[in-house]
Parts: C-alpha cells; structure tokens; sequence
C-alpha cells in the first residue's frame, strides 16, 4: 500500500470503531432510560425509548456497511480482519441491547401506571445496575483492547443470573399471594429477564474482545448461576 493509502486504510478503521462507540454510548442510555422509567411508572419516557430504538438500529446498518466496503476494498487480513468481523459482532450485539430496552419501555406503556410492588422494584433496579456495569466495563475493554477487562466482565455474569433467579422467586411469592399483583408481576419478571438477558450480550461482547485481542476463542463454558427454573417459565 502507498503511505495515502495505509492512512485512509486506517482512518476507516478508526471510523468502525467510532461507530460501535456511539452505538455503546446509546445502547447504555436507552438501558438507563427504560429502568428509570420502569421505576418511575414514566410513560413519556418510555415512549422515548421505543422511539430512540430505531436510532440504534440504523447505526448497526451502517456498521455492517461500512464492514463490508471496507472487505471489498481493503482485502484486509490477520489482525485487521478480526477488528472488522468483531465490529460486525458488536453492532449486532448492541442492536439487540436496545431491543431489549425497547421491550421493558413496551411494558412499562402496558402497564400504565397499575399495582406496583416498591421492594421488588428496588430488586430490578439492582439487577440492571449490574447489568449496566458489565456493559459499560466491557466497552471500556473494548476500547483499550484489553483482554484480561473482558475476561472480568464474563466471570461476573453468573452473578446476574444468580440476581435474576432470587427476583424470580420473589415475584412468584407475590403473585401466589395475592391476585391482584399478577399483572404488574408478569411484566416485571419480563423486564428482568431482558436485564438479563443484556448481561449476556455484555459477555458475548467480553468474549469477542478477547477474541479480537488474542486471537483465540474460549474453549470453556462461561460461567452460569443456576437459573433454570426462572428461565424456563420467564421462556428464555
């Protein structure tokens, strides 16, 4: 390659990135906004998010564009080739992220303000704390191209599911306690399945990285909390 074309090589590279990026910064907003407005019973914020969705949907097409110029052009290898399957990987993974965080903002409209149940709340609340942390970490780790950071966030995710099995349970206690907590209950044990399920794509993305990095992928199961009961009925 000529000196030009080795820096407009790497500027495309560097405009992939900057992509995910802004894809990760949405993603983690569109999270934030749809547990606050799952806490706060908040409908307009809640519509905002269904409505901001489409935003992140449309980065990811770019990101898959921009990919596959890039392939076609560039007949990239080794290395370079990794960063542009894993952007790819990401996008795809972020994209869902905030199909989640559409879904909870769908069932916060849903429920519109009915029963609600202020501790178990605070439980979902903790849950997608959590959840946040990992995401926001294993972009950081994703950023700095930092391998042992993204091995962290996948060794904590049984910590989510461990959360999201003990919320289960509790919410199965208040609606054979009392009818009139069904409803509010079924949205919520969705709303915190898909919390949790955003823990997962933050390991698929920990795993990508150290992909990325190293090269390898890992030959081990990742690490999960015994959730089987609470992910069969939550129809996971």
């Amino acid at each position: 390659m000529t000196n030009h074309t080795v820096v407009a090589y790497d500027q495309e590279l560097k405009e992939l990135a900057g992509r995910i990026a802004e894809m990760g910064g949405l993603a983690e907003g569109l999270v934030t906004d749809a547990v606050t407005a799952l806490v706060r019973g908040d409908t307009t914020l809640a519509q905002k998010v269904v409505a901001t969705d489409a935003r992140l949907d449309r980065l990811q097409h770019i990101v898959e564009e921009q990919a596959i110029l890039i392939i076609a052009r560039r007949q990239p290898m080794a290395l370079d080739l990794r960063h542009i399957f894993v952007a790819m990987r990401l996008a795809g993974d972020l994209e869902r992220v905030g199909d989640l965080a559409k879904s909870i903002a769908k069932r916060v409209i849903a429920m519109n303000g009915g029963v609600r149940l202020k501790s178990v709340l605070i439980g979902v609340e903790h849950l997608a704390e959590i959840a946040l942390e990992q995401l926001k970490a294993v972009l950081d780790a994703y950023a700095a191209q930092d391998s042992d950071a993204a091995i962290v966030v996948r060794d904590r995710d049984e910590q989510i599911d461990a959360l999201y099995t003990s919320l289960f349970r509790e919410l199965l206690t208040y609606m054979m306690e009392d009818p009139r907590n069904l409803t509010f209950c079924i949205h919520l044990l969705f709303c915190a399945k898909n919390i949790e399920r955003i823990g997962d794509h933050a390991t698929n993305i920990a795993e990508s990285v150290h992909y990325v990095v190293t090269g390898r992928s890992y030959e081990d199961e990742r690490p999960k909390a015994d959730a089987s009961i609470a992910s069969t009925i939550a129809g996971s």
